[in-house]
């Protein structure tokens, strides 16, 4: 079905900018200047975050004390760089006895559970402190109250009715927390917890040499790879993180995964972190073990680069399985109960071959192909299923799965989440019923508008040029809203062929204009039916035997203008 073409509209006038750059920062909400003030000066100060001193105050004893601190993290990219940061930085602040656990997620699940606290016993630590994780473990953190342990949680997920009975909770999503940015990632109020740290031990006179801002390339490489929204705050966090990386004063780890992903450091942009680097960095937590990963960021170069290639082989093995669930899915979605997908609101999917670690993504795959709030299960232990779902505008996945274990008790066993995205844990006996509860639960969320496929652009370009496709990389660090600019415009299709069995790689050219260019649809299998399409697209710069070219990645084609 063709989608419809909406275009961005300009909201408030940035007359101080070029034409290009007023539209495109006025298309995404920007009403001065000053929000593009990316200085470390303009980031919300850490003292406006609930509990933030009561933990500073407890990290404080326990350093000066000479204990054992534990850093329990998550199985994901802003898991692995949280951890990784907390871990580094504090030994860097101090702290002489600095481990830390991932829960097996094959084993465990997800958080500091009562059974990750029994592991973490062998460990014999003093203070546990979460990262990503923790709002939601009422349980984990009572078993490790119980056994005498200091508990400090940081995690930035919605938090339940009910918190847990930390010592200190840092997420600026608990109630009463007055922090302005609510879009965190976990690696963001890691990187708090320890600038308050280290402004407290100044305060006090202990010498601190460490320079904090040293570890912005992982509080990027964290907050773009987890899509949290790009607020002001965190884009100021995520452009200082790039500058060091370009700079030369990153992470060895970091920069083996850039040379394994095939990238110059020194132009690396926020595209880049999102679907070279974060996806080779997640492949450890989804098939293996996140230790591959965090141990990849705390490395020197030989080690990284050994870790990295072995995180490249994890990847590859990742796409394949993706691939085949992907088909699947897709299928299935298309049979399911023998309905329509257009009669379908909210998509439940299972197979009992699938792999848990891979849910999430093909979620994504089949809410972007069908534009549907979509939840996908794996089998689990017993009887359980492991369940990743990701929603579209209009609906909060989070808020949607609480109101369906409120009203129908013992029908999900845990979840927690965001808005977009989720995962919960279901009894296999309750799938059908759960499906179709999913579905009442989407329909009485979304609209027949929310459900219309659109392709939202910044409109046309009078020119394509390799100027303002570099223009457009280095104008802000785009993420999850404050969208990377796609443009549309009628092209002629000069030349297409499938190239590597899934990609769409054409040579087109303006109607308007004489030059043709390369353009790549990615995930696109077939093609296209006509010679002159509206496509959407996004500019890129081809890099081939030291020369430089402008490539069109199209996001979609035979769009309809509305």
């Amino acid at each position: 079905m063709p989608r419809k073409l909406v275009r961005r509209q300009s909201l408030h006038e940035l007359p101080d900018l070029p034409p290009l750059r007023q539209r495109l920062f006025s298309n995404r909400g920007v009403e001065s200047a000053d929000e593009l003030d990316y200085s470390l000066k303009k980031l919300h100060s850490p003292n406006l975050l609930k509990d933030i001193d009561s933990a500073v105050g407890i990290l404080m004893q326990t350093i000066a004390a000479n204990e054992r601190i534990l850093i329990v993290g998550d199985f994901d990219a802003d898991g692995a760089t949280s951890c990784a940061l907390l871990v580094s930085g504090l030994r860097a602040l101090g702290a002489s006895h600095v481990d830390y656990l991932v829960p097996d997620r094959f084993r465990f699940g997800y958080g500091l559970t009562s059974e990750i606290v029994e592991v973490a016993r062998e460990k014999s630590p003093d203070l546990i402190v979460t990262v990503d994780n923790g709002i939601s473990s009422l349980d984990g953190v009572a078993t490790a109250r119980a056994l005498g342990y200091k508990v400090i949680i940081t995690d930035h997920h919605l938090p339940g009715r009910e918190l847990p009975q930390a010592n200190a909770i840092v997420n600026p999503n608990q109630p009463g927390c007055e922090f302005p940015s609510k879009s965190l990632a976990g690696v963001g109020v890691a990187f708090y917890l320890l600038t308050a740290l280290r402004s407290r031990m100044r305060d006090e006179g202990v010498e601190v040499d460490a320079n904090l801002a040293d570890w912005l390339d992982l509080v990027a490489l964290g907050t773009i790879a987890d899509v949290v929204p790009m607020d002001h705050n965190n884009r100021i966090l995520v452009a200082e993180g790039i500058r060091r990386i370009r700079g030369g004063r990153a992470r060895p780890g970091l920069y083996a995964l850039l040379q394994i992903s095939g990238l110059e450091s020194q132009r690396v942009n926020s595209r880049d972190l999102a679907f070279s680097v974060g996806p080779r960095l997640n492949a450890a937590g989804r098939l293996e073990n996140i230790s591959l990963g965090i141990e990849c960021l705390l490395a020197n170069s030989d080690e990284g680069l050994q870790l990295a290639q072995t995180l490249q082989s994890l990847n590859e093995e990742r796409k394949i399985l993706e691939r085949e669930m992907k088909r699947g899915a897709e299928q299935q979605a298309l049979n399911l109960s023998a309905i329509r997908i257009d009669d379908q609101v909210g998509i439940t999917l299972f197979n009992r071959d699938w792999h848990q670690g891979v849910v999430g993504i093909v979620a994504s795959r089949i809410k972007e192909r069908f534009h549907r709030p979509t939840i996908v299960f794996a089998p689990g232990e017993n009887d359980e299923l492991k369940g990743s779902a990701r929603s579209i505008q209009g609906l909060h996945i989070r808020d949607a799965l609480d109101s369906i274990a409120t009203q129908n008790e013992g029908l999900i066993s845990k979840f927690g989440g965001h808005a977009m995205a989720a995962g919960l844990t279901i009894d296999r006996s309750n799938l059908e019923r759960f499906r179709d509860l999913f579905d009442q639960e989407a329909r009485r969320w979304l609209t027949d508008e929310d459900l219309e496929q659109v392709v939202v652009t910044d409109g046309e370009l009078d020119e394509i040029s390799l100027t303002i496709a570099w223009d457009v990389s280095e104008m802000a660090p785009w993420g999850q809203a404050f969208p990377e600019p796609v443009f549309d415009g009628e092209f002629e299709v000069l030349d297409q062929r499938i190239v590597g069995e899934r990609h769409l790689k054409l040579l087109v050219r303006p109607i308007s204009g004489q030059e043709a260019y390369d353009a790549i649809f990615f995930n696109r299998d077939r093609l296209l039916e006509r010679r002159h399409t509206c496509l959407a697209y996004r500019l890129d710069i081809n890099r081939y035997r030291g020369s430089e070219s402008v490539q069109l990645i199209v996001e979609a084609a035979d769009i309809v203008k509305a």
